[in-house]
């Protein structure tokens, strides 16, 4: 995170309202974007999602939980809670 003196970017009048407030402290102002959930930016939320839907339909087709375990380099209880 960077920093930026607060004196280089707020007008006067600001400044010194939030001098009265927080003088010689560090504040964290959150931007107002709308934060993404996990795995929205990368790709890894609809990459999980269809792996797991994928292995969903093998094992309703008749594969064993060992053997898609085996496939997907998962652990059984892995596939167990996928299932």
């Amino acid at each position: 995170m960077k920093y930026r003196n607060a004196q280089d970017i707020l007008p006067d009048k600001l400044l010194k309202e939030l001098q009265k407030y927080a003088a010689g402290e560090t504040l964290y102002i959150p931007s107002t974007e709308v934060k993404k959930n996990w795995g929205e930016t990368s790709g890894a939320r609809s990459y999980y999602k269809q792996r797991n839907e994928e292995i969903r339909r093998k094992y309703r087709e008749g594969s064993t939980m060992d053997e898609l375990a085996e496939e997907y380099g998962l652990s059984v209880d892995s596939i167990r809670k996928i299932v």
